[in-house]
């Protein structure tokens, strides 16, 4: 059995009861975290808090040489543990695929997402969420300018009213974690009085919600990591209502339907 468990958002508690369970169950456990990380704890903590002994692998561990995983799901009962909802990565998807062309039993349990709870700290409508978007660092991309994956998902999202996620580079073996303040500057450069949304610490005990436009977002600090921003569409009534009494946005720079 292979059973991959998201882990929440943020630390080594918020995991779901069920998820806990599986884990403290489980004969072995695998863990990675360069897709993303629970930035308010140690793996050292997630294995004291759990009573597991956990072996975090790397990129090339888990898409290139996962035959060590796969073995041991084939006679004892592996857990697969990453960040936020274990399936939003393709890798994770990949990794399963692969268990199941060995006729491997898998199950998966879920964690909260960066999405959803984006949309709960905002007040912004799940449903009106258009494709998400990853803006890479520019030495990451190697490119002039914002690469046309993230503007491309932003106009059209626009175009259709719907909101855009754009996800902040996370270079984990670096310690490395782009800040919502840098992520506007970049985006000022082609938007600059675009009202983006601070979305930092989701899941932690002191979220913070911020609303402005690129330009202004830019000049200010956000503290801790994970961030992330969010570009509204055309908003409903009470989505501009919750941007500004959870978000603090002037409501003269919304879009409102």
């Amino acid at each position: 059995m292979l059973t991959f468990i998201g882990l929440g958002l943020y630390n080594e508690r918020s995991i779901t009861v069920e998820g806990q369970a599986a884990l403290r169950a489980a004969d072995r456990a695998y863990a990675e975290f360069y897709t993303s990380k629970l930035i308010g704890t140690t793996v050292e903590d997630l294995e004291a808090n759990h009573g597991a002994d956990i072996e975090v692998r790397d990129r090339a561990g888990v898409e290139q040489h996962p035959d060590d995983i796969l073995e041991a799901a084939e006679t004892e009962d592996v857990a697969f543990l990453t960040a936020g909802d274990t399936m939003i990565s393709t890798t994770h998807v990949d990794l399963r695929l692969r268990a199941h062309e060995r006729e491997i039993e898998t199950r998966v349990i879920h964690g909260v997402t960066a999405q959803t709870a984006t949309s709960s700290l905002t007040g912004l409508q799940n449903y009106r969420f258009g494709k998400a978007t990853t803006l890479p660092f520019p030495y990451a991309h190697g490119a002039d300018g914002l690469p046309a994956s993230v503007t491309n998902t932003i106009d059209d999202n626009r175009e259709a009213n719907l909101h855009t996620v754009v996800y902040l580079d996370i270079k984990a073996d670096r310690e490395e974690y782009m800040t919502a303040d840098v992520a506007a500057d970049l985006l000022a450069e082609q938007y600059p009085d675009l009202v983006g949304v601070v979305v930092a610490r989701a899941g932690s005990p002191d979220p913070l919600v911020a609303a402005g436009t690129m330009t202004d977002l830019a000049t200010k600090e956000f503290g801790d990591p994970l961030h992330l921003l969010v570009i509204p569409g055309e908003l409903h009534l009470l989505e501009a209502d919750a941007l500004c009494e959870l978000a603090g946005a002037d409501r003269d720079t919304l879009e409102i339907a």
